[in-house]
């Protein structure tokens, strides 16, 4: 049985090499403390992403994804990872 910190820290790491894989510049939040564990960069925008295994982001942690001020060429995505997938299912807040 995989440890949920584990498995969160693997999932951040899956939606880092997606995203770099798509021409992103990648960094990850220091123990993912902050509303967002990835900010990724590309030459035309920003992607700031919230990776979650198994379940959405809670209704507080919604209302700040849409309350953080951010530039206009700026993405606030979810990457929920469900077990045995490949890939997330992304969505913008």
């Amino acid at each position: 049985m995989i440890k949920s910190k584990q498995k969160g820290s693997r999932n951040e790491r899956r939606s880092m090499k997606l995203l770099e894989t798509a021409g992103y510049t990648c960094f990850k939040s220091g123990g993912s403390i902050g509303i967002f564990d990835i900010i990724g960069i590309s030459a035309t925008d920003i992607v700031l992403v919230q990776v979650k295994s198994n379940h959405n982001p809670s209704l507080v942690e919604i209302e700040a994804m849409e309350l953080f001020i951010c530039p206009k060429n700026c993405k606030k995505l979810v990457h929920k990872w469900n077990d045995y997938n490949r890939f997330p299912i992304v969505k913008e807040v």
